[in-house]
């Protein structure tokens, strides 16, 4: 591990300001599940990191109103996939926090960690697309509001700049009955990065959203609104058929070790199959 500057700053102000002097060569800081481990081996490299755990306007947290879900970007996996309005209203991501990592991982793993270090694989990144989330971001400029949709740009790049700092992130709470549901594809049970994520979301008005990542390098979001996979009397060919045009945006990688593009793009569309027919499940359940 190269050695690096540590800073513990009290205020988003003093934390920008080291952001903004340092960009590149800064990390900030807060569960640091991914980031010891870089750390450790190599491939994260800073020159100082900004411990936020601190800061007051970065302080973990859930909060509603009638509108809005808001999530503070620093809150643990545990805390959301606990949470009773997130189980209630926006289920597929209370499943997605449930099996990020290990139970250790996910007391210390953080939302906002979880989506800005970009990985296609972030189980978390699925469900927000589904829902429309939106990332609160704080820069010397002020705030401003990132569409989830816009967000993830490549593996390992967002549209944060380097003096960003993500605040929360908001999810509009549904004005109409929806059915949702996570799954996911791994070598093998317990902590493991998944092969394929897949979040689906069915409304009452015949709107299907297929999101689905490790399949390319960012994770995709394709809304239907044919209402063909949304009805369950639709025939599984028309489905079949519907879903083969959403994947083919799929695009995994040919050097992966963790499974074969051919194996990916199998595991998706019976990933997809399955998502839809759980979705109007729960739609359909009181």
């Amino acid at each position: 591990m190269r050695a690096f500057s540590y800073e513990r700053p009290e205020t988003l102000a003093d934390a920008l300001a080291l952001l903004a002097a340092n960009g590149r060569d800064a990390r900030p800081l807060v569960g640091g599940t991914d980031l010891i481990i870089r750390l450790r081996d190599g491939t994260a490299r800073p020159r100082i990191v900004v411990d936020l755990k601190r800061i007051p306007e970065l302080r973990p947290g859930i909060e509603t109103t009638t509108d809005l879900l808001t999530i503070g970007a620093t809150t643990a996996m545990t805390d959301i996939a606990a949470h009773a309005l997130v189980r209630q209203r926006f289920l597929a991501l209370a499943e997605a926090a449930a099996v990020v990592g290990s139970v250790q991982i996910r007391n210390r793993a953080s939302l906002g960690g979880n989506i800005c270090n970009a990985s296609p694989a972030a189980d978390t990144a699925t469900p927000l697309l589904i829902y429309e989330a939106v990332v609160i971001v704080a820069g010397p400029g002020g705030t401003r509001r990132i569409p989830i949709r816009d967000f993830f740009i490549r593996s390992g790049e967002t549209a944060l700049r380097p003096e960003d700092l993500a605040l929360s992130i908001e999810l509009p709470i549904p004005g109409h009955r929806t059915g949702s549901v996570h799954l996911r594809r791994t070598r093998r049970r317990g902590h493991d990065l998944a092969s394929v994520t897949m979040s689906c979301l069915v409304d009452d008005r015949g709107i299907t959203r297929l999101a689905f990542g490790s399949v390319g390098p960012r994770p995709i979001l394709v809304e239907e609104t044919t209402g063909v996979l949304a009805d369950p009397g639709a025939t599984d060919g028309a489905k079949a058929a519907l879903l083969e045009t959403i994947f083919s945006s799929a695009t995994p990688s040919q050097g992966s070790m963790r499974a074969s593009p051919e194996y990916r793009l199998a595991m998706l569309r019976v990933l997809g199959r399955r998502a839809v027919a759980i979705a109007i499940d729960r739609l359909a359940q009181p």
